[in-house]
């Protein structure tokens, strides 16, 4: 008996590993960070020093004390822009062919090439 494939959808992302963003919605609008980690199956991203949240952990051992954890949790993509650092901009990206025929991402406000 053939067991069915589950298909697990990837969302394409205008961002990746590496890129320096700004936070365009949200209570941590207009922070400026880069991002850590991309998550494509739920189109999230972790940016470092965005989104800060603290967590309560309870002892699991004994004699062990509880503690106070603060996390950085991912968001949305669509809620972050490309952001410029040389011009201190956000932009959105385009795709451009270079001269050696190479695809790579491009800023629209600036023409600053990101690849």
């Amino acid at each position: 008996m053939a067991t069915k494939k589950k298909s697990v959808t990837r969302y394409k992302m205008h961002v990746k590993k590496g890129d320096t963003v700004q936070v365009i919605a949200g209570s941590d609008k207009g922070k400026v960070g880069e991002i850590e980690q991309v998550f494509p199956k739920t189109s999230k991203v972790l940016i470092k020093g965005v989104n800060i949240k603290t967590k309560h952990i309870k002892p699991q051992g004994e004699g062990e004390s509880g503690r106070i954890e603060t996390l950085e949790y991912p968001i949305h993509s669509s809620n972050v822009m490309l952001y410029s650092e040389k011009q201190k901009v956000r932009s959105r990206v385009c795709f451009t062919v270079t001269d050696e025929g190479r695809k790579v991402r491009m800023l629209k406000k600036t023409g600053e090439i990101i690849d």
